[in-house]
């Protein structure tokens, strides 16, 4: 029986599309392909699916300019795929909104089981969404079931990853959470996801959040261990 998940799968490699899909199709995924990024923006205009990889290096809208485009639409997961090794490239992407990357040459098993862990993740948080509660910390509040941020009655815009990741501190105020527990609870697993996920979206947090992102009240660095948020 076909799983309910619809992946797209936007990738200018025709070969390597049809191996993706392969592999998603025997794990119970449906697929679609968009062989550039122009393609893409028309699929999703019609339809969001459950989940979006992409690769980097795409003809008409890069990679990306296409992640920044859904952010700006959906909190669709979105697995981005690079041939680029620099570490800039892959924390461009998650500034970007991505929730994880992969890079060429890459295990098609591997990118199922990262997909498997971010849907574990998405789907805990859609579970539990009715019985989170709003929290309230001086100006800051955050509503779960709004999935909102204000400080001082200003909307604060925060990516889907951002959110889960202040929700997971603010909720256990004090709580030194380590990188792995952080990758497990947000990302669904620490198999295939580089640690350095969890700092880029901790800064993202402070410089939207704090008053001074270089001396953060609230998003504290416990050196050696983790991140707690301080009320």
């Amino acid at each position: 029986m076909m799983n309910e998940n619809r992946i797209l799968v936007v990738e200018d490699e025709p070969s390597l599309a049809e191996v993706v899909c392969l592999y998603l199709k025997r794990a119970g995924f449906q697929t679609q392909i968009a062989s550039n990024g122009k393609q893409a923006m028309q699929i999703l205009e019609k339809q969001i699916p459950d989940f979006v990889i992409l690769d980097l290096m795409l003809p008409e809208v890069d990679g990306l300019s296409l992640t920044r485009w859904i952010r700006d639409r959906s909190n669709v997961p979105i697995i981005i795929v690079t041939s680029r090794r620099e570490e800039i490239d892959r924390i461009a992407g998650l500034e970007m909104g991505a929730d994880d990357y992969v890079v060429k040459p890459f295990s098609p098993q591997e990118l199922v089981s990262r997909v498997r862990a971010v849907l574990r993740r998405t789907n805990r948080e859609q579970a539990g969404a009715e019985s989170e509660r709003e929290l309230l910390f001086d100006s800051i509040v955050i509503n779960p079931l709004m999935r909102m941020v204000t400080i001082k009655t200003s909307q604060i815009e925060l990516t889907a990853k951002e959110f889960d990741l202040l929700y997971l501190l603010a909720s256990h105020p004090k709580q030194v959470f380590t990188r792995n527990q952080l990758l497990e609870n947000i990302w669904g697993g620490v198999d295939y996801i580089d640690p350095s996920t969890v700092t880029v979206h901790i800064r993202r947090l402070r410089e939207k959040i704090e008053i001074d992102s270089s001396i953060p009240h609230h998003l504290q660095t416990v050196w050696g261990v983790g991140y707690k948020f301080e009320p």
